[in-house]
């Protein structure tokens, strides 16, 4: 059951960038900006480590969780360091993800030929 909530939930992430894409004539850049603030503000109402709980991986994969782990780490440092945690919050949750983007970025580059 759990496999089938992730593919649902993950499904359903799918299918609202597309109506947006669809309906809306919003690009795909603003479709990730919008599931970047749309995560940030359900964990800033304690909402996504619900989904996450329901959902699983079908939560945790798309880039909504980008969000969810930019808010909920700086919040969880600042409650330890104060005004500084919010940026230690941010960059040490998120710098994995970031570090290996950048990495995997680079090495594309070196065998695919960049256009510009």
């Amino acid at each position: 059951m759990e496999y089938f909530m992730a593919f649902a939930v993950g499904g359903l992430f799918c299918v609202i960038g597309q109506l947006f894409m669809d309906i809306g004539r919003w690009s795909p850049a603003h479709i990730m900006g919008g599931f970047v603030v749309g995560g940030a503000l359900m964990d800033g109402f304690h909402l996504y480590d619900r989904l996450i709980d329901f959902a699983g991986m079908g939560a945790v994969l798309p880039i909504s969780s980008f969000g969810h782990y930019l808010v909920h780490g700086a919040m969880t440092e600042a409650d330890r360091y104060g005004f500084l945690g919010i940026g230690m919050g941010i960059f040490e949750v998120t710098s994995a993800g970031v570090s290996s983007a950048i990495l995997f970025g680079f090495l594309t580059a070196l065998v695919f030929k960049p256009k510009g």
